[in-house]
């Protein structure tokens, strides 16, 4: 095969896959036209009914007016004989003939009209059935097709939420250890400050009583020990003296 053979086959197969991409991309298009296209040709094909009943029925007809005809025609031969015009009766007689043989004719006719018309109910009654079970089908793709991209679409969105949740816990992990980080820092500063500066010698100082101001529960105690019981008694309180103007007496004496 030559190279110009080799890239014609090239671009028929990428044309057949583009083309089949784009039916697969409308196949549910495809196929609800596929569908109009089939109610079409059987409403045709009801049609067509139609017409080879309305047949049969004028066949049906004719063939009725014929066996009238042919009564009347045997009515006549039979006059004509009882009254020995044997001439006239013979003239009578071959348009019987005529007669029944269109009569046999239109009993075949008939009984391919009703051949006909059988096999054309019997089709139409199955391409019905069966263009039914099609629309029921469709109908049940078209569902799935619509659960499925709303499940695509969830699952998509879902991706992304999870890729932004993990990205925001990375975040959060990410301030907490610096948060971490700067507590041990100001952890150390302060423990450092402790130890070089008084802060630590007056919390031992502290915890020893020995701060003037301190109120540690030993120093209570020690105050109490040191006072008399005669001073921890109660006293009563004595209120300073309220001092009259002269102003107030001479308003009550009023």
């Amino acid at each position: 095969m030559s190279i110009l053979q080799k890239i014609l086959t090239l671009f028929r197969g990428t044309a057949h896959e583009a083309g089949q991409a784009v039916v697969d991309a409308n196949a549910l298009k495809i196929l609800d036209q596929e569908i109009r296209d089939a109610g079409t040709e059987l409403a045709r094909s009801k049609e067509e009914l139609t017409k080879v009943m309305a047949q049969r029925q004028l066949q049906a007809n004719r063939s009725k007016d014929r066996f009238a005809k042919k009564a009347e025609y045997e009515t006549y031969i039979a006059g004509a004989l009882r009254q020995g015009n044997e001439q006239l009766a013979r003239e009578v007689a071959e348009r019987l003939a005529t007669v029944e043989t269109d009569l046999k004719n239109d009993e075949q006719a008939i009984a391919s009209y009703d051949n006909s018309i059988n096999q054309l109910k019997t089709a139409i009654s199955a391409t019905e059935r069966k263009l039914a079970r099609v629309k029921q089908q469709v109908d049940t793709v078209k569902a799935t097709e619509a659960v499925q991209r709303a499940q695509t679409a969830v699952a998509s969105r879902h991706s992304g939420a999870n890729g932004k949740v993990t990205t925001a816990l990375d975040s959060l992990e990410r301030i907490q250890q610096r948060q971490a980080e700067r507590g041990a820092r100001l952890e150390a500063a302060a423990q450092l400050e402790s130890e070089t500066g008084d802060g630590d010698l007056n919390k031992r100082l502290e915890a020893a009583g020995l701060l003037p101001e301190s109120t540690s529960v030993d120093n209570i105690l020690e105050r109490f020990r040191e006072k008399p019981v005669q001073q921890l008694s109660h006293e009563p309180l004595s209120l300073p003296a309220v001092e009259v103007k002269e102003t107030d007496k001479v308003e009550r004496k009023d």
